[in-house]
């Protein structure tokens, strides 16, 4: 009779830590919208230019490049764009790999050779890549204050051209009800004014406002919507609510699609080529080439005049961003 007792009691226990763990933990996790809304890196092999299957803008371009090649690099949301140019500018060839073939483990651009035209270092490596000297041209939002201290600090002064039009958008689970939130909503939510979707349309159901990297692009444009608004410190029971995140539209529906995401009208209006181009979605940001102006290579204004040229815009449009008025 002892040991079942003993034996009820360690059943009893286990079925109560059971029963705890699914009331505070996977009881708020379930129909939880939050997971989808993480995204995963874009896939560098699907757009490699003088590739037969890659994803690029081929509009074609009256305007070649020879001699001294620059090397291009951007941010992830731009690729598209930066190997459109060398597809539709460059020599056949000039895209070349370490190991002499393009490795599918080459998240960080670890497989371009030094010499390549295209490379691939992302926002923040890629942006000290241009102030060194490493790279020629250099695709991005506009640079946070960081960075452009690190090039005040270097003593190299930057031409920052801008050369199309993007959304910054905001989304959701597509489970999420919430279909339209205001700019004042956003600074609410990261500021911890709003912790609740219940407050902007919802489900009775935490916020769990998402965060980029430190001198990403959409991390720097970000800081930007918030202006002078200090963002909250995050409470670690926000993971087991409905998660809200942000990036550029590009980004979010061409270059890592996902079907379980959906991006929110701000303001009343949806982020599309048309409300993107005619300014009235209020997040529109101009995306930028920059380039150290003491760059010698008559080839890099030649790129960037190309880019701002009909010719130039007719591309960027092509890759699915809007192009400048």
């Amino acid at each position: 009779m002892k040991r079942a007792l003993q034996i009820a009691g360690v059943l009893l226990f286990f079925a109560a830590m059971n029963f705890l763990i699914w009331f505070s933990v996977t009881r708020r996790c379930a129909n939880n919208f939050s997971g989808a809304s993480q995204l995963k890196m874009i896939d560098v092999g699907t757009y490699l230019p003088f590739e037969e299957d890659s994803k690029l803008a081929r509009t074609g371009s009256s305007v070649k490049i020879d001699g001294d090649l620059p090397k291009l690099d951007g941010a992830a949301a731009l690729v598209p764009v930066y190997a459109s140019v060398i597809d539709n500018m460059y020599p056949e060839g000039c895209v070349t790999y370490e190991g002499g073939v393009f490795d599918d483990d080459n998240y960080y651009g670890e497989n371009f050779a030094e010499d390549s035209a295209m490379q691939y270092k992302n926002t923040v490596r890629g942006f000290n890549a241009v102030v060194d000297g490493q790279t020629d041209i250099f695709f991005t939002a506009y640079p946070s204050p960081d960075q452009l201290k690190y090039a005040e600090d270097q003593g190299v002064e930057l031409e920052i051209v801008p050369v199309g039009k993007e959304a910054f958008v905001f989304f959701v689970n597509k489970d999420n009800p919430v279909d339209d939130i205001s700019v004042d909503d956003i600074r609410n939510i990261y500021s911890g004014k709003i912790t609740n979707w219940k407050d902007v349309g919802g489900p009775d159901k935490t916020i769990n406002p998402l965060l980029r990297i430190k001198g990403s692009g959409s991390q720097t444009t970000m800081d930007r919507v918030m202006g002078d608004t200090p963002y909250l410190t995050k409470n670690p029971l926000t993971l087991f609510g409905g998660s809200l995140g942000y990036s550029f539209r590009i980004y979010l529906t061409n270059i890592v699609a996902n079907d379980d995401v959906k991006m929110l009208s701000i303001n009343g209006i949806y982020p599309d080529n048309e409300s993107i181009k005619d300014g009235s979605y209020p997040l529109t940001a101009e995306f930028y080439v920059i380039y150290r102006k003491d760059n010698t290579n008559p080839n890099v204004t030649k790129v960037v005049d190309w880019l701002c040229s009909e010719e130039g815009q007719t591309m960027i449009e092509a890759t699915g961003y809007a192009g400048l008025e």
